[in-house]
């Protein structure tokens, strides 16, 4: 009788055994998949932040400091809202680049060629551009009139950050300081 004990208790601790080892792999396999899905995901999410970066390269050294504006389909949705350092915000892609092309009408030289700072997460990215160019043309004003060029450069620390939907920025944010700009250029004290 005692040795049946035995038997039973080694039998049942042998099922016990092989039941945790089941629900152990069962579990580790789950936890295995969830974080390969997990790692996919972010995989794919980084692809597509380093695809709009390369991007926003492209448009500011390529297509901004050539004035290539038909380039901008590539990377602005046709209805963007592009809020401005000044306060001011357009809706468009066709208002927007009306707005840039002004930028060099009184430094026709405006140029942006490198990113020291890029940044991206999911359907947002940001970069630091350097924005430079020389005032050398008459600077139009609203009411008609015009300032004329002083001959001095610019050169200053802008930030822009999108929001990216569908591949293109529907959203654009830009920042640099205008009084930097207005002093560099000759116009401020």
């Amino acid at each position: 009788m005692k040795n049946m004990w035995i038997g039973i208790t080694i039998g049942i601790f042998i099922i016990g055994v092989g039941i945790g080892y089941t629900v152990f792999q069962t579990s580790n396999n789950i936890t295995t998949t969830d974080t390969q899905i997990e790692l996919e995901r972010y995989k794919t999410a980084e692809n597509i932040a380093m695809q709009h970066l390369q991007t926003f390269d492209e448009l500011d050294f390529e297509m901004f400091t050539t004035q290539n504006w038909d380039g901008f389909t590539k990377s602005h949705s046709q209805d963007i809202v592009v809020y401005w350092p000044d306060g001011h915000h357009t809706e468009g892609l066709e208002k927007h680049i009306e707005d840039l092309k002004a930028m060099f009408v009184y430094a026709p030289d405006t140029r942006i060629q490198e990113h020291p700072v890029r940044i991206a997460s999911g359907e947002w990215t940001s970069v630091i551009g350097i924005m430079e160019g020389t005032f050398t043309e008459p600077m139009p004003l609203p009411d008609g009139t015009s300032i004329p060029p002083t001959g001095k450069s610019f050169k200053l620390k802008m930030s822009t950050v999108g929001h990216w939907k569908n591949g293109v920025m529907d959203e654009e944010y830009l920042f640099w300081d205008n009084q930097s700009f207005m002093k560099q250029i000759g116009l401020s004290p």
